[in-house]
């Protein structure tokens, strides 16, 4: 039987706020760590984005605040703007009309605008380490009444370097308080502050998802020896030619100049990472949401206060060092009930760790080779085909008729409707396809070492069982790819291969 807020102890006119906004029935983290909450114990969470661990955390606190005390009894630490603009957002939601004023503060936004709503008085605060120091030391921030600390996200403050920002402030706040820390992952200096801070805490873990088959299609695309993963990517692109996508790469200059090669070749996509101004991230957000942009290219630390509903791909460019953070990763997509794809580039040298990622989530990955030039443009065509049955349903029809009565006098109406399917093909096929980049016929596989030496069929549909997991290219060379007329050609020039700078810098 599931259980309700109420039973879990919130208030009747909270959970009637909470009907209001979607709130049915709390999720398996809130169910933990809401009574162990409101019951006075500090609390270390172990979850993921999408587990609704924000409520769990923002309920019991805003069920003991004392509205008639107009001084900071709460304060919520995020490692991002972003996700302290999402956190506040969703306390704001969550307090309704009970009289409660909550603030976000963090940089890039005026700090004497923060000043002026911390006089006019404020119950809970969610902001950033840097500006939340900013404001300690001015003075116009005081934790002397705060009784409840958060720490969110903790392991991307680790990773961007605010751990110590993070204990200073701690260090601030009375002893006699109240602590939840949350977190993906728990690596060793995360547990030393969770040893150091915390009060015997209780721990409410939710079992990250093991990617359900049902929900997240896993899929590894292998890059042929001596390919770059920018070369490989354009035509796993054409050929899934995802809805949105998550591009996760490992650096702001990976994600800068894979975004550049993206929108040369005419796709709808942008860069996200730290770089980047506050107004710019809050621009892309929304255009993001709004399906005015389809791809955003993503640093794992901006993309903590990504989120997007209904996001149909899942690419990871650079594969993450962590199980953890993989699973994070591809955890942004098949939410609610909704089928996902998450798809991974992976070079031969990364086959060990494919291979740990796929035990970990005892799940193997569908194994494919990069598209061949015959594969998309079937896929091409196919889609075409899709489109010209809608239109024979359509009511626009008529007006082209006349055009077919006056044509077919001189011509076949087969060679007719082949004409006109051929032009629109032409329009809507991907320029760089039509270019001399090399895109090989055939990419040839090596075949997975297997005990009863059965050969890889190369079928795309076929998914890689653990045993071929290893590293079966090893003393082989794969043959050099073969352009579309088969003939072996001159080697194609730096500036020439698709992702190297000079062609980027020409592309401009």
């Amino acid at each position: 039987m599931n259980l309700s807020f109420i039973e879990l102890g919130i208030s009747q006119e909270r959970a009637e706020q909470l009907e209001k906004i979607g709130f049915t029935a709390p999720t398996n983290i809130q169910i933990q760590a809401i009574p162990q909450l409101l019951a006075g114990r500090d609390v270390v969470g172990q979850s993921q984005t999408g587990t609704g661990k924000t409520a769990a955390f923002s309920l019991p606190i805003l069920e003991r605040l004392d509205v008639s005390q107009r001084a900071v009894q709460a304060v919520v630490l995020t490692p991002t703007r972003e996700l302290a603009i999402q956190v506040h957002d969703a306390v704001s939601q969550f307090i309704g009309n009970s009289g409660l004023r909550a603030l976000a503060i963090y940089g890039g936004q005026s700090i004497d605008r923060q000043i002026m709503q911390l006089k006019r008085g404020v119950h809970i605060v969610v902001g950033t380490p840097g500006r939340v120091i900013d404001l300690l030391e001015r003075g116009s921030l005081k934790l002397d009444q705060v009784k409840w600390f958060v720490l969110d996200e903790a392991d991307e403050m680790l990773s961007m370097g605010f751990i110590d920002d993070v204990e200073r402030i701690l260090s601030q706040a009375p002893q006699e308080r109240q602590t939840a820390l949350f977190s993906a992952t728990m690596p060793p200096s995360i547990r030393m502050l969770v040893n150091k801070f915390l009060r015997s805490p209780v721990t409410v873990t939710v079992e990250q998802p093991k990617a359900a088959p049902n929900k997240i299609n896993q899929v590894a695309y292998l890059i042929p020896r001596h390919w770059t993963k920018a070369k490989a990517l354009q035509p796993i692109l054409e050929m899934e030619d995802p809805e949105t996508a998550l591009i996760f790469v490992r650096t702001r200059r990976t994600a800068a100049e894979l975004t550049n090669q993206l929108q040369a070749a005419g796709h709808s996509v942008d860069e996200y990472h730290g770089d980047l101004s506050q107004q710019a991230r809050e621009r892309l957000l929304t255009r993001f949401r709004n399906r005015q942009v389809r791809w955003v290219v993503a640093t794992d630390i901006a993309a903590r206060g990504l989120d997007v509903d209904q996001l149909s791909h899942v690419i990871n460019y650079d594969l993450p060092d962590s199980v953890e953070t993989y699973v994070h990763r591809i955890g942004r997509t098949g939410r609610a009930g909704k089928e996902g794809t998450a798809i991974t580039l992976v070079q031969p040298f990364e086959r060990r760790k494919q291979q740990i990622f796929e035990r970990h989530n005892r799940q193997s990955w569908q194994l494919l080779s990069i598209p061949t030039r015959a594969q998309i443009e079937a896929r091409h065509i196919n889609k075409l085909q899709e489109q010209v049955r809608e239109a024979l349903s359509g009511e626009r029809l008529a007006s082209f008729l006349p055009i077919v009565s006056e044509l077919i006098e001189q011509y076949d109406a087969h060679a007719i409707a082949a004409a006109a399917l051929q032009l629109a093909y032409d329009e809507t096929r991907p320029a760089w396809l039509s270019s001399e980049v090399e895109i090989p016929e055939e990419v040839p596989v090596a075949k997975p070492k297997i005990v009863k030496r059965r050969e890889f069929s190369g079928d795309r549909n076929r998914s890689w069982n653990k045993s071929d997991a290893n590293n079966g290219d090893e003393g082989r060379s794969t043959p050099k790819p073969k352009l579309r007329s088969g003939r072996r050609e001159a080697p194609v020039s730096a500036n020439q291969k698709l992702g190297s700078s000079t062609a980027r810098e020409s592309a401009s």
